[in-house]
């Protein structure tokens, strides 16, 4: 069917976040109804990830640094949160070509769908977190309020950069290479490994932190968690403008390439 003559649909705010959260426990369940330990491989797989890095870090490179373990579970398991949930949101308008071509919703629905529902994975994630730092000996403080407008801030950013990878994976799809190869970047590049604060070149972790929005919410994290303490709340608003103008750059291109976009996922 022509993509001009899909049945055209307008939602209203709260049946489109109905909708879009609908969507996302429906990919949730049919996930988990694939292996074995279902729901458990939202723990498992990031633990997985701790665990193979620890091994390399510490066992095989000799990091001496006493709370590493501690220190990289926080970077790595929130890390990981913007990673799959960006690389699962690319490929959400070309996943979703089949719906797309029958009925004109609104294309951002769909990489914000997958958004929700790594949010949804991430929360049984944190209270997994948090349990593992009261074991280690990190008690409960009131700086950990903190702990919800810096995950609410990367929220924000990850619902930017997986609208954002939607578009260009639609523009062509090589961009998926790209994008998949982005994270593993950002992954050495954001501090999952390596505290900001220990580089001696000061002027170099300003500029990581004014050009690189995960390495001060995984600062941030850390700064929380590990150290009870506020994180920078200059940095932190500053993040906020970054990502507020580029997510109205990114919403003023779905609005205007609404059909293009329709097209582009049908078409290829």
């Amino acid at each position: 069917m022509p993509i001009n003559d899909a049945l055209r649909v307008t939602l209203p705010i709260r049946q489109y976040l109905t909708l879009m959260d609908t969507l996302a426990r429906f990919q949730l369940k049919a996930e988990a109804r694939r292996f074995a330990l279902g729901y458990l491989w939202w723990i498992v797989e990031p633990l997985l990830y701790v665990a193979v890095f620890y091994v390399v870090f510490v066992k095989l490179l000799g990091n001496r640094q006493s709370d590493f373990l501690v220190f990289l579970a926080v970077g790595k398991l929130t890390f990981i949160w913007f990673s799959k949930s960006v690389n699962q949101a690319a490929m959400s308008l070309m996943t979703n070509r089949g719906l797309i071509g029958q009925v004109n919703l609104p294309k951002h629905l769909f990489p914000l769908s997958i958004v929700q529902e790594g949010l949804y994975r991430q929360l049984a994630v944190f209270v997994f977190l948090l349990l593992f730092l009261m074991g280690s000996g990190y008690m409960p403080h009131v700086a950990w309020v903190w702990l919800l407008p810096v995950a609410a801030l990367q929220y924000l950013l990850i619902v930017t950069c997986g609208l954002l990878a939607a578009v260009l994976v639609c523009i062509r799809r090589d961009f998926q290479m790209l994008i998949q190869l982005g994270t593993v970047f950002l992954l050495f590049m954001s501090g999952v490994f390596w505290d900001v604060r220990a580089l001696e070149d000061t002027e170099l972790a300003g500029w990581l932190m004014a050009l690189n929005p995960l390495v001060v919410l995984l600062d941030s994290y850390r700064q929380v968690l590990m150290h009870s303490e506020s994180p920078d709340i200059a940095r932190l608003f500053w993040v906020l403008v970054e990502v507020l103008v580029l997510l109205i750059g990114t919403m003023w291109i779905y609005r205007r390439l609404n059909f293009w976009l329709a097209q582009r996922a049908v078409t290829q």
